[in-house]
């Protein structure tokens, strides 16, 4: 910890956290964003929550890039999605932050107000006119005065839609539409989910086709497959300027198979929901053009992130300027939330312009290294900036797939050069090789034409609109003669999910697409996240060494740094597991009549893992028991898989092996290591 007196300067530390899932933390100092991070990043388990009674290993990792402790706080302010009022969410009982009782002020803020405050905030715009879409937000006792005077009747409910009216620090609310009871999406056991949001209504469809109802991006990425056989009032209607959904099309859906099966049938389906989401969008903007003067819209939330609508509004003609913030699902909540503070305490809104997705703390060369040395199988073969560009743009030629580590991590889910997985678009191989043998997903999803901004005219229709897309959260067709130049970054439709990168502002993508584009005379990469699947996307040197060697990349590049296999590992179970948790704990389930059987459905192993930021705890499955049982810190992978045959009378398949191991390590419960050189 610093002394408070030259941590501060003269500008306020504030601390925003998103207490919610996808949660998330952000320190600024002044008007400055010093550092924001999602938790999923650090925990390793996607989508990972933030409760704001107990400790979080973002608020840590945002206090250590900070130099500063909670005491040098001049305001925590929380915007919680669940009841303020509940112990889970309640700040006054969390240890981490205990400094901050009764010495440093917090306060929290409804979800959607954090969202909207994220977009103003970091527009730069004077003024704007601000939607805010997603699945669910906070509850009606948990909103303002000013919120609440909107809801038409005393039933009160949740947030599903909110219309706002912004400038300086002030921002209004114009409209509310609100959930009865919290129930956003109506989970049915062997059916489709019935909804009562339009992001329930996407999560809905997701749910059917891949039984997840995360996987929102996975229908966009399908809808351009299928033609509409459902129209969009099949999905709801809008009564006295209020949404009713509709169960009909969940009435169809009545069975548990999942994408492959019904393949034509989910294509329609997704295509219908997505002509759904835009009727729905177009006629909320017609609504927010009616009551508010401004002509600058900035729009965010979960369902901000659906591109081919938000590409409509960037060419709507109504709107002057249009801005939808990277993180626009709910870990950029934390950024509004501590800009929200911020204005608090100054009354003042600077209208600083967020730029670049670029919030993570950077790592020094010496960290790096330090990875390097701590992993095994892994070897430098280039160093200095320019020979690994060089190397870098050759083995890409070559076919080969690259990770790419440059500086700060982005925030949102968008990889946009700070934590990527690149490749040559012009391969038609690249693709399927890719979605296969990297990604392990579904053939059909796209990936992403990173391109040198002032060349984006040259590939792209964009006439009559801007050619900035530096978030990836446009789409745009391809012009006639270009698509087949790069097939692997080409959707089914002719269009491309577009991320422009700027020369003029020191962008970590900027020098490798300009010296692939003086190879190759085309100014576009291949960008998609730098992940495995099921995983958050890389934070630190060592994720980006592990996802290289558990996922199939050819190499990765930290900073100046070329790093491949160095051949002493065919796979993970040659290395030797070795246990790291502090404590394991069995959960058994107590049923009226006594104990239950310690069996797969009654017990959970409850595991307390240390990290760079701090102890988490974990729940494991109890058919992990076996794995944890079998490990003794000498015994090698497959060593490990002998054991667990010997106790239990099956040996695991070796992938499904290195699997829950690659999977345990992610976690912190275990570290893997090179076996030990047998001595003379």
């Amino acid at each position: 910890m610093t002394d408070r007196a030259d941590a501060r300067s003269t500008e306020p530390w504030v601390l925003g956290i998103s207490a919610s899932h996808n949660g998330g933390a952000c320190i600024l100092q002044g008007d400055r964003i010093v550092v924001a991070i999602q938790e999923e990043r650090l925990s390793r388990t996607k989508r990972d929550r933030i409760r704001s009674s107990r400790d979080s290993l973002a608020v840590a990792y945002c206090l250590q890039a900070a130099g500063i402790g909670p005491g040098d706080l001049d305001l925590v302010v929380v915007c919680a999605q669940e009841p303020v009022t509940s112990p889970e969410y309640d700040i006054a009982f969390n240890r981490q932050l205990a400094l901050v009782s009764g010495k440093v002020p917090w306060l929290t803020i409804p979800h959607h107000l954090g969202h909207a405050a994220h977009a103003f905030a970091t527009s730069g715009l004077d003024d704007a006119a601000i939607l805010v879409v997603d699945g669910l937000g906070s509850p009606f006792e948990d909103m303002t005065p000013d919120e609440q005077s909107l809801v038409p009747d005393a039933a009160g409910g949740w947030e599903m839609i909110s219309l706002y009216d912004a400038s300086g620090t002030t921002i209004k609310p114009l409209e509310k539409h609100m959930i009865p009871n919290a129930g956003w999406l109506l989970m049915r056991p062997g059916a489709m989910p019935r909804f009562r949001s339009l992001g329930g209504m996407y999560s809905a469809v997701a749910a059917q086709l891949f039984g997840n109802p995360m996987e929102a991006g996975k229908v966009m990425g399908l809808a351009p497959f299928g033609t509409p056989t459902f129209a969009p009032e099949e999905f709801f209607t809008v009564e006295d300027g209020r949404f009713l959904f509709h169960d009909g099309i969940p009435g169809q859906f009545e069975h548990r198979r999942r994408w492959p099966e019904c393949e034509q049938e989910y294509r329609n389906l997704a295509r219908s929901v997505q002509g759904a989401l835009e009727v729905a969008v177009d006629h909320l903007v017609d609504r927010l053009t009616s009551l508010s003067a401004s002509r600058n819209l900035c729009y965010s939330g979960g369902v901000a992130l659906n591109c081919i609508v938000n590409e409509t509004l960037f060419r709507d003609p109504r709107f002057r300027d249009v801005y939808i913030p990277p993180a626009a699902e709910d870990s950029g909540i934390a950024i509004g939330a501590a800009y929200y503070g911020l204005w608090h305490l100054t009354g003042r809104n600077t209208h600083r312009t967020l730029r670049k997705d670029a919030v993570g703390r950077v790592y020094s060369r010496d960290e790096i290294d330090q990875a390097i040395q701590a992993t095994p199988g892994v070897k430098v073969t280039r160093c200095g900036a320019d020979e690994v560009l060089d190397a870098t743009v050759s083995r890409l030629c070559g076919g080969e797939f690259a990770g790419w580590f440059q500086g700060a991590s982005e925030l949102g889910p968008r990889a946009l050069g700070g934590r990527s997985i690149v490749a040559d678009p012009r391969s038609p191989e690249a693709k399927d090789q890719l979605n296969g043998r990297v990604k392990a997903r579904e053939a059909f999803q796209p990936f992403a034409p990173a391109i040198l901004e002032d060349r984006a005219g040259e590939w792209f229709e964009v006439e009559g609109t801007s050619t900035a897309s530096p978030f990836m959260l446009r789409v745009w067709p391809f012009k006639p003669g270009a698509a087949e130049q790069v097939p692997a970054v080409v959707h089914v439709d002719g269009t491309g999910r577009v991320e422009t990168v700027s020369g003029d502002d020191e962008h970590p993508f900027y020098p490798l697409l300009e010296r692939f584009a003086r190879a190759t005379g085309v100014p576009i990469l291949l960008n998609t996240s730098f992940n495995g699947r099921g995983e958050p996307i890389v934070e630190t040197p060592e994720d980006a060494l592990w996802c290289m060697l558990e996922n199939g990349l050819d190499f990765v590049v930290l900073e100046d740094r070329l790093v491949e296999r160095d051949g002493s590992l065919r796979s993970i179970l040659d290395l030797v597991p070795v246990l790291r948790a502090q404590q394991f704990t069995l959960d058994a389930l107590l049923r009226p009549d006594g104990l239950a059987e310690k069996g797969p459905a009654d017990t959970v192993l409850l595991v307390r893992v240390r990290t760079p930021w701090g102890v988490r705890e974990e729940r494991l499955p109890s058919v992990i028991h076996p794995v944890i049982a079998a490990i003794d810190g000498e015994t090698d992978g497959w060593g490990v898989r002998e054991k667990i045959g010997a106790s239990t009378g099956s040996a695991p398949e070796p992938r499904q092996l290195a699997m829950a191991l690659s999977q345990l390590r992610r976690s912190s419960v275990i570290e893997l290591r090179a076996r030990a050189e047998p001595t003379e």
